[in-house]
């Protein structure tokens, strides 16, 4: 088979992976700076979640709004809007970049996520789409491309900043992102919650890498962190499989409409 053929066999499973259902309006984003509206009962935990539209709490559910574009440069907006990144060299894993045909298009995101998480006595299986959201309000999507289809052919179209958007128009974030860990925070800070509550936490802690070894079955452990003093069950992204979650959510989820 020739380089030629499989490049454009490459670009065709591209295309069709990341495949999600969605209603909503497909607007062409320009940039993502808008300061959330935070209601006053809100935690100030969730305070940090910039990127959301609005923040309220009803007591029982925190509701975080976004419209899911990030706030950072992409090769997947378009070349007239001023986030657009014609960007070629290598990304997530050391990959040359092949940049899908797919374009980031705004969303109504509407996360509702439990404000007192509890371990769940069964736990979910996270499904394809998404499965919380961070700091920018980029959800986090898990470790697959499709049903139980890892993310190998789909790497090498993750952009500058490691993410990519789906045929319609979810922009995502599979593995670490990397504007948030090296341009907002830090790689050791709060990266944002998945939709059980819990949060999520970069690759780092106390100065060293956190390796998948020290992590339990759903990608995460139990310390004290910044943001919780008194300790709190918390993931970790990783860099490798299953990268933000292993098997299934540790709490029981809330939902996620768009």
């Amino acid at each position: 088979m020739t380089p030629k053929i499989i490049y454009l066999l490459m670009l065709s499973f591209l295309a069709a992976s990341c495949s999600k259902n969605s209603t909503t309006s497909t607007t062409t984003p320009t940039t993502n700076t808008t300061t959330p509206i935070v209601s006053a009962t809100v935690p100030d935990v969730y305070k940090k979640i910039y990127g959301a539209t609005s923040i309220t709490s009803d007591g029982t559910y925190i509701t975080i709004k976004s419209n899911g574009a990030p706030d950072h440069k992409s090769s997947y907006y378009a070349t007239s809007n001023a986030l657009y990144d014609n960007f070629s060299g290598t990304t997530f894993g050391g990959y040359n970049f092949a940049k899908n045909p797919n374009s980031i298009a705004e969303k109504s995101y509407i996360f509702k996520i439990p404000v007192a998480p509890k371990v769940a006595t069964n736990h979910l299986p996270t499904p394809l789409g998404a499965i919380g959201v961070s700091l920018n309000g980029v959800p986090f999507f898990n470790q697959y491309a499709g049903p139980n289809q890892p993310l190998t052919g789909e790497i090498v179209s993750f952009d500058r900043y490691w993410g990519h958007p789906a045929p319609t128009g979810q922009y995502h974030y599979h593995v670490e992102p990397l504007y948030l860990t090296t341009i907002k925070v830090t790689k050791s800070s709060l990266l944002g919650f998945l939709l059980d509550g819990f949060p999520v936490y970069g690759p780092e802690e106390n100065g060293a890498l956190v390796d998948n070894s020290k992590l339990d079955a759903y990608h995460g452990h139990t310390s004290v962190t910044s943001d919780f003093p008194s300790g709190i069950y918390h993931y970790h992204i990783t860099n490798t499989d299953p990268y933000i979650n292993g098997s299934g959510y540790y709490g029981t989820p809330g939902t996620v409409s768009q």
